[in-house]
């Protein structure tokens, strides 16, 4: 695994190192070892799967207030996904900054995104398919988000015709002060 700080201080990408032959390939995707070595949460305590059935579904962006902030490993299954990464941290120096890459079985990507980091996608395929390892447990009473297009935060996402939106993703607030 090549394990890279992105320009987000609590977001690392995790490559594969794929060792092919005749038969495809074999690559590890998590290794307790070198996460620890590497300063990332290694103990996971739920699994969760998304699946869309349509291209440009845009789910995000979430996250869970402390004291039940998540970390997550995230990746693509099926499809294509556009991910998105957005600090929400006050105290940190990547306040309101994001980010974003592109998941695809191929690329074999994945994404280390700890506490405090909203996380969101569109999907660039139909049937598209993130999976997420949680190292807590959800509660749902602390379960928030910030608006996909707030132009607090100025995402830019992948342009699309129609985009298949939640009415909850499409109604939370514009940023506020402090937050």
């Amino acid at each position: 695994m090549i394990i890279t700080q992105t320009s987000i201080d609590a977001v690392h990408t995790i490559d594969p190192e794929r060792h092919a032959d005749e038969r495809g390939s074999f690559a590890r995707t998590w290794c307790v070892d070198e996460f620890g070595a590497s300063g990332l949460t290694a103990a996971f305590l739920q699994g969760s799967i998304s699946y869309n059935t349509r291209a440009n579904t845009l789910r995000g962006m979430h996250f869970q207030r402390e004291p039940y902030g998540e970390t997550k490993l995230i990746r693509c299954e099926a499809g294509a996904a556009y991910d998105v990464l957005l600090d929400l941290r006050p105290s940190s120096d990547t306040y309101r900054k994001w980010e974003a890459f592109e998941l695809t079985p191929e690329n074999g990507r994945q994404l280390h995104v700890g506490p405090g980091i909203a996380h969101g996608f569109q999907t660039l395929e139909d049937e598209t398919v993130l999976s997420y390892q949680i190292d807590t447990l959800y509660q749902q009473t602390h379960a928030s988000g910030v608006r996909w297009d707030d132009p607090a935060f100025g995402i830019e996402w992948p342009a699309a015709a129609e985009r298949t939106i939640s009415a909850k993703d499409r109604s939370w607030p514009d940023a506020v002060a402090g937050r």
